[in-house]
């Protein structure tokens, strides 16, 4: 790697949107997984 190259860092806008899709997945996933566990309990009634 040369000192002229540039740096591999994405740019900042870019390093937003991947953060902000990384919580939509968490968020996601916590809600998929509580709206499992409401339907099995609402289903054992």
């Amino acid at each position: 790697m040369l000192w002229s190259d540039p740096d591999d860092e994405p740019p900042k806008e870019l390093r937003e949107a991947q953060d902000m899709l990384r919580r939509l997945g968490v968020i996601m996933a916590v809600a998929v997984t509580a709206a499992m566990v409401v339907a099995a309990l609402v289903g054992l009634r």
